[in-house]
């Protein structure tokens, strides 16, 4: 009965803006890491954002670090990003996805899909040029 939403895609222009939020039921959401995933079409799921459960650590890709920003609001049960600077390169499908749970202080791959549990179905973000 987990279930993560994504909102908040869209059309819009390079150089344009646009924030994505996933809100998550179901489970213990202030206990996991949240990470944003995109996969355009023809390519392989890849990574871009990843924050901590506590909010205080962040991670990003680098074709996106400078650009995106992850957040989080626990109260709300709900991750964020908020994408700045817009590319026609960032046009993807944007899944959100929970870290499995694990004891705290292992070290995982942020990268690889197989360490996240539960996935939001996607939201469309199209940038245009």
């Amino acid at each position: 009965q987990v279930q993560l939403v994504e909102s908040g895609g869209g059309l819009v222009q390079a150089g344009g803006s646009l924030r994505l939020s996933c809100a998550a039921s179901g489970l213990a959401f202030s206990t996991r890491g949240m990470a944003w995933f995109r996969q355009a079409p023809g390519k392989e799921r890849e990574f871009a954002a990843r924050i901590s459960w506590a909010g205080d650590i962040t991670s990003y890709a680098g074709s996106v670090k400078g650009r995106f920003t992850i957040s989080r609001d626990n109260a709300k049960n709900t991750v964020y990003l908020q994408m700045n600077s817009l590319k026609p390169e960032d046009t993807a499908v944007y899944y959100c996805a929970s870290v499995g749970p694990r004891t705290g202080g292992t070290a995982y791959s942020i990268y690889d899909v197989a360490n996240y549990d539960y996935w939001g179905r996607g939201t469309q973000v199209t940038v245009s040029s």
